[in-house]
């Protein structure tokens, strides 16, 4: 089985994920290559000035300050980036040029032959032609439990809704915004910890669930779970009053 991940540089987690991921990936299934874009923490694409000062009225001084200095350690260390996680591993790292929905875009991921599009934090609307160019289909994997909590940042809103579980979800990727099939669910406690050590923990689950969900569309055993939109809950990102109320209920960010 051929794979095709498709992501973005993410700097702080993805590339201990994508090295997790690889590890646990049995040898027939071959990652060949991994489309990386820049960084949209936001949802939509914005310089690094306008993601700084918006990030900054956000979450405030502590929060900015923080990540800033995970920023500028994620910089000095490139041995713990995607491109070096990607390079050690033989893996081709895709810049494209354009829209993943342009025909270029296309035309260069078709000659890879995927058999699966896997997309990790992949920060672009898939049209048709994207979703149906590997044999399997494309999956992507959401860190919440489906139908609940579609959208961005899942794990601040679990934190700031004082929810007692959350959970990982991979599924096919259809024309709307996380409203596929389901394959995989994992449910997770959140307990006391951190937003930062719930993002680290269920990106873990998540890769696992990514294998497990790679295995049974290999062996043709995959019975997919509803993903009810009557059930459905939908977020964007936080504003500064999300934050007040997220710190008010007793949570940290780190």
């Amino acid at each position: 089985m051929r794979i095709i991940i498709i992501t973005q540089d993410e700097p702080f987690y993805l590339a201990q994920s994508i090295d997790y991921l690889i590890s646990l990936l049995p040898k027939k299934y071959k990652i060949v290559s991994c489309v990386v874009s820049s960084v949209s923490p936001f949802g939509k694409q914005e310089n690094f000035f306008q993601k700084a000062i918006r990030t900054l009225n956000i979450f405030g001084w502590k929060f900015f300050m923080y990540y800033t200095f995970k920023f500028i350690i994620s910089k000095l260390n490139r041995e713990n980036s995607i491109a070096s996680v990607l390079k050690r591993n033989s893996i081709d790292k895709i810049v494209l040029g354009q829209s993943i929905n342009h025909q270029k875009s296309i035309s260069l991921l078709k000659k890879y032959k995927p058999s699966v599009l896997i997309s990790i934090l992949g920060n672009q609307i898939f049209n048709q032609e994207i979703i149906d160019l590997a044999e399997n289909g494309c999956i992507n994997l959401h860190t919440a439990l489906l139908p609940k909590y579609r959208g961005l940042m899942p794990t601040f809103w679990v934190m700031k809704n004082n929810e007692k579980h959350t959970g990982v979800s991979v599924f096919y990727v259809n024309k709307g915004i996380d409203t596929g099939p389901i394959i995989i669910q994992k449910r997770v406690e959140i307990g006391d910890r951190t937003q930062e050590e719930l993002i680290k923990y269920t990106k873990r689950i998540g890769m696992e669930a990514i294998v497990e969900a790679v295995k049974k569309i290999d062996a043709g055993d995959v019975q997919t779970l509803k993903n009810d939109d009557d059930q459905m809950t939908y977020y964007s990102f936080p504003k500064r009053e999300d934050v007040e109320v997220f710190k008010k209920n007793n949570k940290r960010f780190f």
